[in-house]
């Protein structure tokens, strides 16, 4: 081997394994690259997931509590009534259709409390298990 070729394998060793060292790390942070990119994609998409769910529950919630509003309004409209205060009228509501149940004493009763509670604000109906005492 001639002292150009010694020089030149000097030379172009160290050049050849930088270089192999380069494609190395290229195709290596290419990895990386694509590795990051599908754990955001992993990522985003679970947040979805999460907004929808988490959305989910709030509307539930929202739900839940509303019917909750209603019921406390009805039964204050019903207490507040002159006809009907001393009466038992229970009430129930769940999305927004409100139940009242119990026993009163006249038709006019079970009329008026159901005419309260479709009075009152987010009511989408009413339905009435209201019976009249002693009547059978």
């Amino acid at each position: 081997m001639t002292l150009f070729h010694k020089r030149l394998a000097i030379v172009a060793f160290p050049a050849l394994m930088l270089a192999m060292a380069g494609f190395a790390q290229a195709a290596t942070a290419e990895d990386a690259g694509k590795s990051i990119d599908q754990t955001v994609e992993k990522t985003g998409t679970t947040m979805d997931e999460a907004k929808e769910s988490a959305g989910e529950r709030t509307e539930k919630t929202g739900s839940y509590m509303d019917d909750s509003a209603i019921t406390t309004k009805v039964k204050a409209e019903i207490l507040g009534d002159p006809m009907l205060k001393v009466l038992q009228i229970h009430v129930t509501t769940t999305d927004g259709v409100v139940y009242l149940s119990g026993e009163v004493d006249s038709q006019q009763s079970i009329d008026r409390a159901k005419e309260v509670a479709e009075g009152v604000k987010h009511v989408k109906s009413v339905t009435s298990a209201l019976v009249v005492k002693g009547a059978k």
